[in-house]
């Protein structure tokens, strides 16, 4: 029955720079992405990610948060980001209507 069943070949271990695991850290701890969403948007395991978000310098975040309240927080930030570049697109395209009339 177990000989039926094809092994899955072990993937090879590979390194990452310090600011490629830094990158990803940051898009976790920004909001922008869930874990399972940067490991599969860059072919990494959960747990590589879920260690270097344990080993990264998150002393921006406070830790006497529940977890509701963590999860309320990466909310507003990411409305906070959204509305900022809405902001931006609004700027650009209120300088090129501006630039067209003169």
């Amino acid at each position: 029955m177990m000989e039926n069943v094809a092994k899955k070949k072990p993937r090879q271990r590979r390194q990452f720079t310090a600011d490629f695991k830094a990158a990803s850290v940051d898009l976790c701890l920004r909001g922008d992405r869930s874990v399972p969403d940067v490991c599969e948007g860059f072919d990494l395991t959960k747990s590589a990610v879920r260690l270097w978000l344990a080993q990264s310098d998150d002393s921006h975040q406070p830790e006497n948060l529940e977890r509701d309240e963590r999860a309320e927080l990466a909310g507003l930030r990411r409305e906070s980001r959204r509305l900022r570049e809405g902001i931006e697109i609004l700027k650009r395209g209120t300088a090129f209507f501006a630039w067209g009339t003169q």
